[in-house]
């Protein structure tokens, strides 16, 4: 995944295009519709994070993540450079403001694929961002692709289940609801809310496979 530079894009007079904010529960698929939408609309921004913990083998500073120590990130937080961050497994992510905002006076529509905690924050720091929820079809459809992966434990993929309830309690929080039965089918149904051309009024949308 590579950073795309946010100054790229339609000249200064441009209306500011949309953020949208895409979260859902674990399992749900959000990164691959995420990934089908960059397919399909590469001009769109997307938003890399940054984080305290160490590159992992491949990964590559400032297209998978932005690599920080610990002291700086608190400076960002200081600062009020992140429109989100959190802290997961002992380490803190967060979503850098600057990168995001100049996309969005360049014109370009920007999206950050986040969980539910970082979406509250952004809708705070941005009122205007909207929220989509990416939900399963089913509840069991949701419990089959998590007990699916093989690579957690019952109890692991038990904590994960209650989460998810706890997520999907939230969907009043958000603006749109799409459903994923078909990752490039919901990527396209999240595509006519990422360009700016739809109107951002609080509403649900499905999709079927």
């Amino acid at each position: 995944m590579t950073e795309q530079s946010p100054d790229r894009g339609p000249g200064p007079d441009i209306v500011r295009s949309r953020l949208t904010v895409v979260s859902g529960p674990s399992g749900v698929g959000k990164s691959s519709v995420v990934a089908e939408l960059r397919r399909l609309h590469p001009d769109v921004y997307f938003s890399v994070s940054a984080t305290t913990r160490p590159p992992r083998p491949g990964e590559v500073e400032g297209a998978h993540y932005h690599f920080v120590d610990r002291a700086e990130f608190a400076r960002m937080v200081e600062r009020g450079e992140l429109l989100e961050h959190a802290e997961y497994a002992g380490n803190h992510y967060g979503t850098p403001r600057g990168p995001v905002e100049a996309a969005l006076d360049a014109g370009r529509p920007a999206v950050l694929e986040i969980e539910l905690q970082g979406a509250r924050q952004v809708r705070r720091a941005m009122p205007a961002a909207l929220l989509v929820m990416l939900v399963p079809p089913t509840w069991e459809t949701l419990v089959s692709r998590l007990t699916g992966r093989g690579t957690e434990e019952a109890d692991v993929v038990a904590r994960r289940l209650a989460v998810a309830k706890d997520e999907l309690a939230a969907e009043s929080e958000f603006d749109a609801v799409v459903v994923n039965a078909d990752v490039t089918t919901a990527a396209k149904e999240l595509l006519t809310w990422v360009l700016p051309e739809k109107s951002a009024g609080r509403r649900s949308s499905t999709t079927q496979e």
